[in-house]
């Protein structure tokens, strides 16, 4: 496999923030709905510029429900400021499973969305904007405007990662768009 695909293949899992204390231990900025995640890692890979490394654990714990770590190797504050800011990837095999109907954000990014009743393409999702009470695509249509669809189930028919397309109903949201850009 080649370097370009490989690295197609990582997904970003946190970023390393600030020490603490004097023996090498690294915050982590979890990019993931598990933080805990960490603690069963054995190794994780580590961004520096425009590579990866791959780095053994020495320890990992929770603590003030914030990740922290430890890799071998890395033994004092000084050693461990030089790794801040860093990325921390895995690969897509290494991924927490989900339960079924949902779907990790990055998966959702650049699927098409489609009309239930008519299989018109209303654009693409661009992003995905995370609230309590529940997520919202960013879609965005072929005149390069953006629709925030609430992702709900009684909205979204569909979601099929794929073929890369979501199926919704009720895409009033839409027509109204298209409505004020006649004008």
């Amino acid at each position: 496999m080649d370097k370009d695909n490989k690295e197609k293949e990582l997904i970003l899992v946190g970023r390393l923030g600030k020490t603490r204390g004097v023996y090498g231990h690294l915050w982590i900025t979890p990019l993931t709905d598990f933080p805990k995640r960490f603690m069963d890692l054995k190794e994780i890979l580590v961004g520096r510029r425009d590579t990866w490394e791959l780095l053994k654990i020495e320890s990992s714990q929770m603590m003030s429900d914030r990740p922290l770590i430890k890799f071998v190797g890395v033994n004092n504050r000084e050693v461990a400021a030089r790794m801040t800011n860093r990325d921390l990837a895995v690969s897509r095999d290494d991924l927490i499973e989900l339960e079924p109907d949902t779907h990790y954000v990055f998966d959702l990014i650049g699927c098409e969305v489609f009309d239930q009743e008519n299989d018109r393409k209303l654009g693409d999702v661009i992003d995905v904007n995370r609230y309590p009470a529940n997520d919202v695509y960013v879609v965005r249509t072929d005149k390069g405007k953006e629709v925030l669809y609430p992702a709900v189930r009684d909205l979204v028919l569909k979601i099929d990662i794929k073929a890369k397309k979501i199926v919704v109903r009720d895409t009033s949201l839409f027509d109204d768009l298209d409505q004020k850009t006649e004008k």
